[in-house]
């Protein structure tokens, strides 16, 4: 898909984490062409209003196919205030059935503070087990550390923080440069 028309680009990292109460998101700032940096301060953790409802998301992927579909989300969010679940169930199947929201290439982390989604173009929306998920380039690291720092008393930043930290010093696609975005419910 994108590798075809686009070979080599590579970044980002985006991190949530479930904790008292909490909910944080982060996201580094790189974006990769190749062997080279092309940006390193771009910004993939948003906040998001819609209908005065607050939701934060964080996007891996094209970032204009990523601003469509969160555009599409918040208009789902409109037409269901409150319920993030259902937005974003009727986001994955406009996604999965529109012949143009087909070719979009991203993926979406969202929470309300309470609900926390993953957001696939195959269909997917994921409720991650034990309160911290992540995508992107450098997700797998994220998780792992975040995963790991799980078993201590760090509260949800510290955990994102350090876990990113922790994926910027393993992979070259993901820098710590981090945009940290906190909800609760």
């Amino acid at each position: 898909m994108a590798e075809d028309r686009f070979p080599g680009w590579h970044g980002t990292t985006i991190l949530a984490v479930r904790r008292g109460g909490e909910v944080v998101v982060a996201g580094d700032g790189q974006v990769s062409l190749g062997q080279t940096v092309i940006k390193g301060t771009a910004r993939k953790v948003r906040r998001l209003s819609p209908g005065g409802q607050e939701v934060v998301a964080g996007f891996a992927g094209s970032t204009a196919d990523a601003f469509t579909l969160l555009e599409r989300l918040e208009k789902k969010l409109e037409s269901a205030p409150g319920q993030l679940a259902r937005a974003c169930v009727e986001l994955a199947k406009d996604w999965r059935m529109d012949k143009y929201l087909r070719n979009l290439e991203a993926m979406l982390i969202v929470t309300d503070g309470e609900t926390l989604l993953v957001i696939t173009g195959a269909g997917d929306v994921l409720e991650p087990e034990h309160d911290v998920t992540a995508i992107g380039s450098g997700g797998n690291f994220a998780l792992a550390a975040a995963r790991g720092l799980m078993a201590t008393e760090l509260p949800a930043e510290e955990i994102a923080r350090t876990a990113m930290a922790i994926a910027a010093d393993i992979c070259v696609y993901t820098n710590g440069n981090l945009t940290v975005e906190r909800i609760s419910k």
